[in-house]
């Protein structure tokens, strides 16, 4: 690995100091996004379809368990090493990077997060033995994992119990709710359900949360209604619903209440989103500066470089993207658990710069290129429709991180005004 070469090409991320993994891995990801994920962008973007193609090279590649510890079989790639090669994914398709995303999610969070939250040592041999069962059925199965939040409520916001829940019985548990924008509806394998344990009071508590991987074929599961967003259509974020589901005590992806820890813990597991955006900034960028040069594939050689206005703009989208690199790479490389309120700022920050700054990117896109970028067999529409939806998806949207930053930022913990 100390032998792999230099990069051909500029990360999505700049270019940084990686290591020999990161290099191998982004060259990969460039690679298949390149000669697979964006020719066929268009066709999940038109049908409203999983990317299940996309999803067999990355299985093929290796990616699905990018981030299964190697003693399980997988790739050990730690968390900035992912959210780099996230967002080189997401500068070919956004879709299929925000998706995979959804899958990653589920073995860093019982994989290298989870080693990092507190538990007891019950706790741990428990997690220790359980998630072995499930890293195998990706490394071995290449199954696929989804992670459905959203219910509608305050509760992927983190202020309020689940709606759906838990309640155990004999050998497992029961499971009943409803999640909605639920990506990789009827594409995984098994879903990933953040529940309030159902104790039988009328109490329900966010600290008694559970994290249970359902089987997509278990009796009582169904997916409803249809999905015809603006943007992220490839992610087929259907409705779930869940009625009497039973789930053995083996299927919690953490031990009960380890989710809630974690999330105070780490902070930045809930950052995993914002590199497919950095992707869509990167791809957007790319496309302009393409277009002016009269480079763009199938398309009449005509340079539109000579004039002010778009040499103007082109400094500004660059500039703009070079902010949100910078902020980006900074918060991948600290994020840890227990971060300091500085740290834990800052992620705030690359958030909401990230989010909304992908958009700002693809607005300016289509301002400086003119109206034939917008027809719908080039790439920008698309870019400029899926970069929109980034500072809406919980839980951290633009508006509940500008909240939590004036919040953190006036009152201590335990502060209150009388």
């Amino acid at each position: 690995m100390d032998a792999a070469p230099a990069l051909s090409f500029t990360p999505a991320v700049g270019d940084m100091a990686l290591s020999a993994q990161q290099r191998s891995l982004l060259s990969l990801a460039n690679e298949l996004g390149r000669t697979k994920f964006a020719p066929r962008a268009h066709l999940w973007d038109e049908a409203a379809s999983f990317p299940m193609a996309n999803f067999d090279d990355l299985r093929d590649a290796g990616l699905l368990a990018l981030c299964v510890p190697q003693a399980d079989g997988g790739g050990g790639a730690d968390y900035a090493t992912y959210m780099m090669v996230a967002a080189e994914i997401g500068r070919f398709c956004g879709a299929t990077a925000l998706t995979w995303n959804m899958h990653i999610s589920s073995t860093m969070w019982t994989g290298v997060l989870a080693d990092g939250i507190p538990m007891t040592d019950a706790q741990r041999s428990e997690h220790a033995r359980r998630r072995t069962l499930h890293f195998a059925r990706v490394v071995k199965d290449g199954a696929i994992y989804a992670q459905p939040f959203s219910e509608g409520s305050a509760a992927a916001a983190g202020r309020a119990p689940f709606g759906t829940t838990a309640r155990k019985v004999e050998g497992g548990w029961l499971v009943n709710g409803r999640k909605i924008f639920a990506s990789l509806s009827g594409a995984a394998d098994y879903y990933g359900i953040l529940c309030t344990e159902d104790k039988g009071d009328a109490h329900p508590d966010a600290r008694d949360t559970l994290y249970l991987a359902v089987p997509a074929n278990a009796p009582g599961v169904a997916v409803s209604g249809d999905w015809n967003p603006l943007g992220m259509r490839g992610t087929v974020s259907r409705n779930l619903s869940f009625k009497d589901v039973f789930v053995s005590d083996d299927e919690q992806l953490m031990p009960r209440g380890v989710y809630y820890k974690g999330a105070q813990t780490w902070p930045a597991m809930f950052f995993t989103l914002a590199p497919t955006y950095l992707g869509i900034a990167n791809a957007a960028y790319d496309f302009t500066v393409a277009y002016l040069r009269g480079e763009i594939a199938g398309e009449p050689p005509v340079k539109r470089r000579m004039y002010p206005t778009k040499q103007i703009a082109v400094a500004q989208m660059r500039i703009q993207l070079e902010n949100l690199k910078s902020i980006f790479v900074r918060s991948i490389q600290e994020a840890r658990p227990q971060p300091s309120a500085d740290e834990r700022m800052r992620l705030y920050a690359a958030q909401y710069t990230v989010m909304e700054g992908a958009n700002d990117i693809a607005r300016l896109a289509i301002r400086t290129c003119g109206g034939q970028s917008m027809m719908k067999h080039l790439p920008l529409e698309r870019l400029y429709r899926d970069s929109r939806c980034g500072s809406l998806m919980l839980p951290w949207t633009a508006e509940l991180v500008l909240d939590r930053m004036g919040r953190e930022t006036l009152y201590r913990p335990g502060e209150k005004d009388e």
